[in-house]
């Protein structure tokens, strides 16, 4: 599989990550439902024989549990992915998650991180959110004390603007930005994705299927049907008028991907690939079977009549 340079680090990563959002379980405040781990486990290594190099995960994804099951599926693996993560949602003993970009909460969970990983030194650490914001600088400088010291590799954030990452760039570097970026909800690409592209700053967007909305797969059935702990039964693009619309993408992009022998989520993912700052995308996969239906994303080109009319859609259809 392609690999490009992740801004400026030295690592090199395929253009798909797995996503370990999912596989953290039910249980907390943005579960996905109920997840079996032996599952979870048996995607991770689909992914990595397909040629995936590089997993994201966060502390917060189960209160640390999809962390656990990451370090559980790399044990014995040779060829071993790079593992990223995540701090800054911390929680507490009654599993309240409170934001928190102070120094000695980020250096509590940097090393909770690498026990429940079983790993000496992160590949890169990224900062979750940039909340509280009065804290940016402190969260920052902190991140950048864990690099010089060895903590982790490369440090980068999520779902910063354009403001909060010259803020931290007066401090130290930043690797990386991680944000969301989808034909739903494309944003980013107006004034963050650009700056991220002038400041070698690489980009690893995440839910490039709109949390599963664009994969092919999603039915009103499936969403009538969600757990009642699914945080997408609660997210509006699930729910009218916006689902009507969300799935008549889907349709489209199903249309284009047929001739290509691909689904809807492999168009939906490799459109987001197309745009010169995206190093890569993270594609969460609860199941071996999710991969296989994802990984066509990263060798395929959409061609200009299917850009055409995906882009008469979105005109058509705000």
């Amino acid at each position: 599989m392609e690999t490009r340079q992740l801004g400026n680090t030295d690592l090199h990563i395929t253009r798909i990550g797995f996503g370990a959002w999912a596989i953290g379980g039910a249980g907390w405040a943005y579960s996905w439902g109920a997840q079996d781990d032996v599952e979870s486990v048996a995607a991770i290594h689909r992914a990595i024989d397909l040629g995936i190099n590089w997993i994201d995960t966060a502390a917060v994804y189960g209160l640390g549990h999809s962390e656990e099951i990451v370090a559980k599926a790399l044990e014995g693996v040779t060829n071993r992915p790079y593992v990223f993560t995540k701090c800054e949602r911390a929680w507490n003993a009654d599993n309240q998650i409170t934001p928190s970009l102070k120094a000695e909460s980020i250096r509590r969970e940097v090393e909770d991180s690498l026990r429940r990983l079983k790993v000496d030194v992160i590949d890169l650490y990224q900062v979750h959110w940039p909340q509280p914001d009065e804290d940016i600088e402190e969260g920052w400088q902190t991140m950048a004390d864990l690099k010089a010291e060895g903590k982790v590799r490369w440090i980068g954030v999520s779902n910063f603007n354009v403001g909060q990452m010259q803020r931290a760039s007066v401090i130290a570097p930043i690797s990386s930005l991680q944000p969301p970026y989808s034909l739903v909800k494309p944003a980013v690409q107006e004034s963050i994705l650009p700056y991220c592209l002038k400041n070698n700053i690489g980009v690893i967007v995440y839910s490039p299927m709109q949390a599963g909305l664009l994969s092919g797969a999603m039915t009103r059935e499936r969403v009538a049907n969600f757990e009642p702990d699914n945080w997408r039964s609660r997210d509006s693009e699930f729910q009218e008028p916006r689902l009507t619309r969300n799935l008549a993408l889907q349709n489209l992009l199903g249309e284009i991907g047929l001739p290509y022998g691909k689904s809807a989520g492999e168009v939906a993912i490799a459109w987001t690939l197309l745009n010169p700052a995206v190093t890569a995308a993270i594609v969460g996969a609860r199941y071996a079977d999710q991969v296989d239906g994802v990984v066509g994303a990263a060798n395929l080109t959409l061609s200009a009549d299917d850009l055409a009319q995906i882009e008469v859609f979105l005109q058509q259809n705000p």
